[in-house]
């Protein structure tokens, strides 16, 4: 019975094949076509796996790159090239990753790679100019940067970094042309009008300035960067109540507690605001801590405040700090002959002046000189020190003043 059956499907099936003119050869053939299709499909998803795998790499090479653990990050990227090698991105990854790093041949490699695959993308003229400004090649990185900014005219980024190549090459008007002929794209970008400003800086024109990092900070009110260069520009036009407002704002942040510029900058500020009370108690600080103790402006500037306000214990320590810390500069000296002047030493004073002028002769090291002499009844010599600071500064009021009184 079961081989009247199977006689009876082969049959069947013999006149399927005859019916419908489909050869066995054919048939054959036809099983061999469907293997190609299924040897094909799993190669391309093979491969859509591979690419999966690739981004997923440099996916964990990017997040451990901004991590900062470079080691990581460079065993990640390396990987996702190994299953894909057509990705521009990863060799500029790469590149960048190197360069931090420290090796610079394998990071210029790997973007010449990536410029190879895709001459127009933006990062890899980017990152190489960055990579050339390293080694000092000003004009390769410029020319990279402006490369940049004409792939993608729309960052500021770009221009921003060409414009800074060109300020350090000195050549400011050419930055400035290079900037404002782009302002009306990036009139609303910060670090335009902060880089314009920082031109002004470069020109000794503070005052032009100060209105650019307005522009800048009220575009980025966060920006920390922003509202110190302002406050660079206000103490350098002398608008000391802004800055030293600005700074006791900044100075709230734990980010800044003890950032001794910027302390110092306020110290500055409240002196040249009569608030030498302030000054004094920001100064004992910066001079207490273990930088302090090397920190021959701090106490320089505690000495000239304690002066001020008669504390006359902090002036002679002080004083002897700064000499101790930098015996080849003046000021200490000074510092010293105005304890000992306050201190009636008159004679000590007139030595340590003389110690200072020894090592730089200034108008203003003269003229207390000559105060000194005078206050001794020296009145040829005081006249002669008058005379002397005149000499060096004609235009000296304080100068002319004395010389003339004791004529």
């Amino acid at each position: 019975m079961a081989q009247n059956t199977r006689r009876s499907f082969d049959r069947a099936k013999a006149a399927l094949v005859l019916g419908t003119g489909l050869s066995l050869a054919t048939l054959l053939g036809a099983c061999g076509t469907n293997g190609a299709f299924t040897s094909e499909g799993s190669n391309l998803a093979k491969e859509k796996m591979q690419q999966l795998k690739s981004a997923t790499e440099w996916t964990m090479a990017q997040q451990a790159f901004l991590a900062g653990d470079l080691p990581k990050a460079l065993k990640h990227v390396n990987v996702s090239i190994e299953l894909n090698d057509k990705v521009v991105k990863s060799f500029v990854l790469r590149g960048r990753i190197l360069m931090e790093q420290g090796d610079l041949d394998a990071a210029s490699a790997s973007f010449a790679q990536a410029e190879k695959m895709n001459a127009a993308d933006v990062d890899t003229w980017y990152y190489q100019g960055i990579l050339a400004e390293r080694i000092d090649r000003k004009e390769e990185a410029l020319r990279r940067y402006e490369g940049a900014n004409e792939r993608d005219p729309s960052n500021p980024q770009y221009a921003i970094a060409a414009a800074e190549m060109m300020m350090a090459l000195d050549r400011l008007d050419d930055a400035e042309k290079y900037l404002t002929a782009r302002l009306d794209k990036f009139d609303h970008a910060p670090g335009v009008k902060q880089t314009l400003g920082h031109i002004a800086m470069l020109r000794d024109k503070p005052a032009d300035a100060i209105p650019l990092f307005n522009e800048a900070r009220l575009l980025a009110p966060d920006d920390q960067a922003i509202i110190e260069d302002l406050i660079r520009a206000q103490i350098a036009t002398g608008q000391f109540g802004q800055a030293e407002g600005n700074l006791a704002r900044i100075l709230t942040n734990k980010a800044n507690e003890g950032r001794r510029d910027l302390l110092h900058a306020r110290a500055k500020c409240l002196m040249q605001l009569d608030r030498p009370v302030e000054a004094r108690e920001i100064l004992i600080k910066l001079t207490a801590d273990t930088d302090g103790n090397t920190d021959t402006d701090a106490w320089l500037e505690l000495g000239q405040v304690c002066y001020q306000l008669h504390d006359h214990a902090r002036l002679r320590t002080a004083s002897g700090r700064a000499i101790a810390l930098a015996p080849n500069k003046p000021d200490g000296y000074v510092l010293r002959a105005l304890y000992l002047r306050q201190n009636g030493d008159n004679p000590g004073a007139i030595d340590y002046l003389r110690r200072a002028l020894n090592i730089q002769q200034t108008p203003e090291t003269y003229i207390l000189l000559g105060l000194v002499q005078r206050d001794m009844n020296q009145t040829a010599d005081a006249r002669g020190n008058f005379q002397m600071a005149l000499k060096l500064d004609p235009n000296n009021k304080d100068a002319a003043t004395l010389l003339s009184a004791v004529q």
